[in-house]
């Protein structure tokens, strides 16, 4: 689907941007894949891996999605469009909190509005799990955008571009992840622990990204996607890392949880199962016809997709394979 195409990616050089163009160039063949972001070191840095030279789909674009003006020219002939740009530091987004809301919410809406006057066909945003029951101003940021992603399929109108979400847990060995704390940490002798009972979804850069592009050429609009995932507990994790240090509880941070939710008990009744997925439909009813042919089931009216109760659970010994490379 994405052969001939052009590909926008917000926040393209950060984590997933830089794998999913990893993803996209290996498997496919784009007309154009457009990176846009605001740091012009950071796009200099991954144009020396993905030079026009050697990929000339490639294209780096500097830009902010808080700048509606500069989305309008750069959206210009785009075919589809990977959200990935956010202000995600929880600590930073509580302490700034109206510029996480400028570049989460109101950035979502210009990406929306520009996107659907540019004829742009596909949009997939991609969310986190600390947007359901949201307890921190990132997670509630994040929420609002999956609103206003989802919601924006009704405003297209007769036109046809299409809006989903997909919505994951927490990325192995991404920036701000706490394997790489823990990596750097262990020469320590002493790593710090948060609550001994903490739980957390995993997935990891390679498997978000096929995941997102599966999802962008199944996608119908309006829907919210959740791959099923492992969990495992803060303990566990030590024991994958460096078990033989020492643990220091320091106490839950302002805006965490013990454990994350990714489908709340509220979503059950909109929620449908896959093998390896869930969709969580909108719930307005004229979008419903969208998903009659759909072979996903319906979940239990008391289903809750958490990273406790997760009967999925990510073993030391598979976590030390994944990060090896670090």
């Amino acid at each position: 689907m994405l052969n001939g195409k052009s590909i926008f990616i917000t926040g393209g050089t950060g984590s997933f941007g830089k794998k999913c163009t990893e993803t996209i160039l290996k498997h496919y063949k784009p007309k154009k894949l457009i990176i846009f972001s605001r740091d012009e070191y950071k796009q200099f840095e991954m144009s020396q891996t993905f030079s026009h030279r050697d990929y000339p789909c490639m294209r780096y674009f500097l830009g902010d999605v808080r700048d509606k003006e500069r989305l309008c020219r750069a959206l210009y002939g785009v075919d589809y469009v990977i959200h990935a740009a956010a202000l995600k530091q929880i600590p930073a987004a509580e302490y700034n909190p109206f510029e996480a809301v400028k570049t989460n919410i109101l950035g979502a809406q210009n990406l929306i509005n520009v996107a659907i006057d540019q004829k742009v066909k596909r949009i997939v945003a991609l969310s986190t799990d600390k947007a359901a029951n949201p307890v921190n101003l990132y997670g509630a940021t994040k929420l609002c955008s999956d609103k206003l992603f989802i919601a924006g399929n009704a405003y297209v109108g007769r036109e046809h571009t299409i809006l989903s979400v997909v919505r994951y847990g927490n990325v192995v060995g991404s920036r701000g992840s706490v394997i790489p704390f823990f990596l750097k940490q262990k020469d320590k002798g002493v790593l710090p622990i948060t609550d001994p009972r903490m739980t957390r979804f995993w997935i990891t850069l390679e498997e978000a990204a096929k995941f997102v592009l599966r999802c962008l050429e199944q996608m119908v609009g309006g829907e919210l996607f959740v791959p099923k995932l492992p969990s495992m507990n803060i303990m566990d994790l030590v024991a994958a890392i460096a078990p033989q240090c020492r643990t220091e509880i320091i106490g839950i941070r302002p805006g965490e949880k013990l454990h994350e939710v990714m489908i709340t008990g509220d979503d059950a009744r909109n929620t449908l199962e896959y093998k390896d997925h869930y969709v969580i439909k909108p719930d307005f009813r004229y979008f419903v016809r969208r998903f009659k042919e759909g072979k996903g089931k319906p979940v239990p009216e008391d289903f809750e997709y958490n990273s406790l109760n997760n009967p999925w659970r990510l073993k030391p010994e598979e976590l030390r394979k994944l990060i090896k490379k670090f």
